[in-house]
């Protein structure tokens, strides 16, 4: 599965459209605002260093309300900061990032009423741009960064990771499964591991690169507490019971067997010594902080004081849980079932959900990780550039 070109929030305005049904991802953000504002913070925490330019990206900003939140308050961070200290704002260079058939144009179509909100805030010049791709591997020159944030994106992998089939194509060896599963075999947990191990080292080294000296990011992302990789908590039901759905449909011959076999969920829940372990073998960063915040399903959009009845509130949540998963994950399974069977499978994930919440309660563990971009020491790289270009010159002179 290429997950570049296949995975994208879904577009529009819609019923079943990300922009609609995002609540649980704001409630995530909202999570993340005190590590983000901190990290803003120790910037521009001594007013000799505030650049005159900052360039600030959120990877992964998808589509809807919610795609210019962040961008929104580290605005009001930085001109609150530079207003305390009598000092004038800096010019901000913000970058919007997402996958290549992310809806970039419900985005576009909101920035004057995005514009018009932070010039009440912000009085130096401010620019926007949408950078579309991977943010496993580059997307910034060279330092051009002050600080990333990211938010619900990097539990998504570059990749389904290897090693899930044998040699011959014929044996799949997570039959029945779509992601990791209680039953899967060790080997199915060791690939996604793996998978995830190289994709977050790769995105360390990428933003090393791209951040100045001291940068920092704030990212925040589906995880778990336990070293359980098939803990309730790490989102191991939203797949099993798609997974649960998808074999009833196999079973009433709607759908064959070896598609469900053959597709697997582009997606891991680390847990923080998994993420500690990354960041220090890759090297480039420090990890000041990381935090994790258990969530409802319904990321609490649900009233329950509404119903009067455990099977009406259930219905409603897993109404409410249903669209935001089928929001997220949709584009993935049409690229590989077709669009024709969506309906029908989401109304089966549906009545699982509710029958599942009116007898259980799991929450999600969203994870909040604080970095610091371990600082050049001894002469500036600027000056190293300099001097080589000197030396070069010198040297070409001396050989004419």
């Amino acid at each position: 599965m290429e997950v570049a070109l296949v995975l994208h929030m879904n577009k529009g305005s819609g019923e079943s459209s990300y922009a609609k049904n995002s609540t649980l991802q704001s409630k995530i953000m909202c999570l993340g605002k005190a590590a983000m504002e901190e990290g803003i913070l120790k910037i521009l925490k001594k007013s000799s260093i505030i650049p005159e330019s900052m360039g600030i990206a959120d990877l992964g900003c998808s589509t809807g309300p919610n795609s210019l939140a962040a961008m929104t308050e580290i605005v009001k961070v930085i001109e609150g900061r530079c207003c305390s200290l009598g000092r004038p704002s800096p010019e901000l260079r913000l970058f919007l990032n997402d996958l290549f058939d992310n809806d970039f144009n419900n985005i576009f179509a909101t920035l004057p009423t995005f514009y018009n909100r932070i010039r009440q805030h912000n009085k130096a010049p401010c620019y926007i741009s949408a950078v579309p791709g991977s943010f496993y591997g580059r997307l910034f020159p060279t330092n051009s960064l002050h600080f990333v944030h990211s938010s619900s994106s990097l539990h998504w992998l570059s990749q389904v990771p290897k090693g899930l089939q044998s040699e011959e194509r014929r044996m799949l060896i997570n039959k029945g499964k779509i992601y990791l599963s209680k039953s899967s075999p060790q080997c199915i947990v060791n690939a996604y591991l793996e998978q995830f191990q190289n994709d977050f080292s790769l995105f360390l080294s990428s933003r090393a690169e791209e951040l100045v000296s001291g940068g920092r990011m704030v990212l925040s992302f589906m995880g778990r507490t336990s070293s359980d990789p098939t803990a309730d908590e790490s989102c191991y039901y939203q797949w099993e019971f798609l997974g649960t759905a998808l074999m009833a449909m196999v079973s009433e011959g709607l759908i064959e067997e070896e598609k469900v076999d053959s597709f697997n969920a582009p997606y891991y829940a680390p847990c923080p010594d998994e993420l500690r372990n990354v960041i220090e073998k890759e090297g480039s960063f420090i990890l000041d902080d990381v935090e994790a915040f258990p969530m409802e399903w319904d990321g609490g959009a649900v009233d329950h004081q509404q119903y009067t009845t455990v099977a009406e509130l259930s219905r409603a949540r897993g109404q409410r849980v249903t669209k935001t998963i089928r929001a997220v994950v949709e584009s993935m399974l049409e690229a590989h079932f077709g669009t024709h069977i969506m309906d029908d499978l989401f109304k089966r994930y549906q009545d699982i959900v509710a029958d599942y919440l009116s007898n259980a309660s799991t929450k999600y563990i969203n994870l909040v990780i604080s970095l610091r971009k371990k600082e050049t020491r001894g002469i500036m790289p600027e000056v190293i550039g300099y001097l080589k270009n000197i030396l070069t010159l010198e040297n070409y002179a001396f050989r004419k």
